[in-house]
């Protein structure tokens, strides 16, 4: 292995290092962007409105815009907490549901699983460690919430001095066009991805709750919002979010027929507009090989968790982007890219 080799892979282990371990501070830094990203899209999108672009100025409209995210997130949190009370309040029900389950198990396929795996234990013990657990969650959100909310107010404060900050550093005129259109690029991409993203799996979380109510599944809001967060999460993410449902049949109504009726309906949604409706909106403009992003869903999962799984095909493409810009990277571009086009 000569110098290059181990000076490359030196730096490699260095950053994968600086990854984990800086997962706390990165985290919220990359939801500020991907927000202030957000933000910006929908308020070009606003500015069509000629009311809102003439008379409201811009701290307003960058103020509005994050109350409404903010809004939007305190509501799915609300929604949640809900939710989930009203799932432990119902566990007595569902562990003897579950019972009645493993006894049909053992009946149908003469395996001892109710011995074997069931490990009876105090009900109001494991109920007060899910209440710790839930409120651990909501604990740690809300911290991260402020960081975002922290980090977003400097990205704005920085925003107007942004580009006479670029032209210093750059003062050729063809190399600050060149990262200046790089940035508008990489702001295009990840606002359409996301902006398509939230939209199919809005219609598929909506479409999905109506078929858990009308079935009679307990809380079919909070599944919703599983099966939006979920969809996020390339490829496996929309298998997970189906199954899920669909065990808690099982332990809800103690019968195989709920559970096979709410797999082939909110997988047929998951199907259908998965592999009809999000092709034709998002169309070529991910650029990004299905291998590769299968790739990138694993080595995320691995360093940043669910949260890395979320964030693994909108950090694909910033690279494949960035390494496009500059002659020594343009193969792994090209490598990385779905038909080699860049």
């Amino acid at each position: 292995m000569n110098s290059k080799s181990v000076q490359t892979l030196i730096v490699l282990t260095i950053i994968i290092i600086g990854l984990v371990y800086g997962k706390s501070f990165l985290l919220p830094l990359i939801f500020a962007i991907i927000f202030w990203v957000l933000i910006r899209k929908l308020k070009s999108t606003a500015n069509k409105i000629s009311v809102f672009q003439k008379y409201v100025p811009e701290k307003i409209k960058n103020l509005l815009l994050t109350i409404i995210i903010v809004g939007v997130i305190y509501f799915i949190s609300s929604v949640i907490s809900i939710n989930i009370e009203t799932l432990i309040e119902g566990y007595d029900r569902y562990e003897n549901n579950f019972h009645t389950v493993l006894t049909y198990l053992n009946d149908l396929f003469g395996i001892d699983i109710k011995n074997n795996i069931v490990d009876k234990k105090d009900i109001g013990t494991t109920i007060s460690s899910l209440v710790e657990i839930v409120a651990l969650s909501f604990t740690n959100m809300v911290s991260n919430v402020f960081m975002i909310l922290l980090y977003m107010l400097f990205i704005f404060l920085e925003e107007s001095n942004f580009n006479e900050k670029l032209k210093l550093i750059f003062v050729r005129e063809s190399k600050y066009q060149n990262v200046s259109l790089t940035l508008i690029e990489l702001e295009d991409s990840i606002s359409n991805y996301l902006g398509v993203k939230t939209l199919v799996s809005l219609i598929t979380a909506s479409l999905s709750s109506i078929v858990l109510l009308w079935i009679g599944v307990d809380a079919p809001v909070f599944w919703g919002l599983i099966i939006f967060i979920l969809n996020y999460i390339p490829t496996i993410g929309s298998l997970i979010a189906t199954l899920f449902p669909s065990i808690f049949c099982l332990f809800q109504f103690a019968e195989i027929t709920p559970s096979i009726i709410t797999l082939v309906i909110v997988g047929g949604i998951q199907l259908i507009i998965g592999n009809v409706l999000e092709p034709k909106l998002v169309g070529n403009s991910m650029n990004i090989s299905a291998l590769v992003a299968i790739i990138a869903l694993s080595f995320w999962g691995i360093i940043w968790g669910t949260t890395g799984m979320i964030l693994s095909v909108p950090i694909t493409v910033i690279m494949v982007i960035i390494f496009s810009k500059f002659d020594k990277t343009r193969p792994l571009a090209i490598l990385l890219s779905d038909k080699g086009k860049i």
